[in-house]
């Protein structure tokens, strides 16, 4: 079964085209060492909640918009091996792909498949 690698973080929206570029690069480097499947998308509906919410998860503020991504491996141990190359591989070096967001707020986890359809 698959392996997913989830993010969720709040980019300044005026930083869009800057993210379109950052993840664009990273795609390409996250398949080069193995990854299935990379998908970036931009909040378009995501509403405030009171107790949880995206927004409340990454500390939206007023000027920014959230961001949800995820990438598919072949399985966990493919992962692992792929993070270890990416976190080596210079073009993810933060001089050469700077994240164009505070990764202190970014939330990420990986997930076992359970289902997929």
């Amino acid at each position: 079964m698959s392996y997913i690698d989830g993010f969720i973080a709040a980019v300044p929206t005026i930083n869009k085209d800057k993210y379109i570029e950052h993840a664009k690069l990273s795609a390409v480097v996250f398949k080069e060492h193995g990854a299935l499947k990379i998908m970036e998308t931009w909040g378009d509906d995501v509403p405030d909640g009171e107790l949880t919410s995206f927004p409340l998860a990454v500390q939206k503020k007023d000027d920014e918009t959230v961001v949800f991504s995820w990438v598919t491996w072949p399985s966990k141990e493919a992962r692992n091996v792929g993070w270890q190359a990416i976190m080596e591989d210079p073009r993810m070096h933060p001089d050469n792909n700077p994240m164009p967001f505070d990764g202190k707020r970014l939330i990420y986890g990986g997930f076992e498949t359970l289902i997929s359809e």
